[in-house]
């Protein structure tokens, strides 16, 4: 069980996977060169719902997008395949980077959002709530759905019943 998805110490107790993520984090510095930002891992791999191509997904707090972008250019800008982007997402401002590690994909992502508001942090707390509640063959559904091109939310949505846009039924369930 996961007490704290802010300290992604709890990866080095988990699958491989999870344990090489946390070495590649920590290898490349990408948590510390991001600690102003309030950075958090969110997606499938820390949940153990990921697929083989699955990327590390890090959100961040960004007040100030241009100074956000700098920093993603000096931090970043020499790693593999390296490029950055704003975009809107869901009517907000965002800053989208992207660099191939050894082993992953790694996006960070930036709104003016503390991080533990932003929807991908709430969705996967979400996500969590149910995997632990319903258990691993519910964990084998969602990998199995996942494997045949449905996205992550999607995937929640269908096995749960949920109508609608399942980004938004999701955050229905937040406790």
């Amino acid at each position: 069980m996961i007490d704290n998805f802010k300290n992604i110490d709890y990866l080095t107790n988990g699958n491989n996977k999870q344990k090489l993520a946390f070495l590649e984090i920590k290898k490349f510095g990408i948590l510390d060169k991001l600690q102003q930002y309030n950075p958090i891992l969110t997606g499938t791999i820390p949940l153990d719902i990921d697929l083989p191509e699955s990327d590390l997904d890090i959100i961040c707090q960004c007040k100030n997008h241009t100074q956000f972008n700098r920093d993603l250019i000096k931090n970043f800008s020499d790693e593999k395949d390296f490029k950055i982007y704003s975009a809107h997402q869901n009517g907000i401002e965002s800053t989208i980077a992207e660099f191939k590690t050894d082993h992953f994909l790694i996006e960070i992502f930036g709104q003016n959002i503390p991080t533990e508001k932003q929807n991908a942090y709430r969705h996967m707390m979400v996500e969590y709530q149910i995997l632990k509640e319903k258990g691993i063959d519910f964990k084998k559904k969602i990998k199995h759905l996942k494997s045949t091109g449905l996205k992550t939310e999607p995937a929640f949505a269908k096995l749960l019943g949920l109508q609608g846009n399942p980004y938004l039924a999701l955050l229905e369930l937040e406790k």
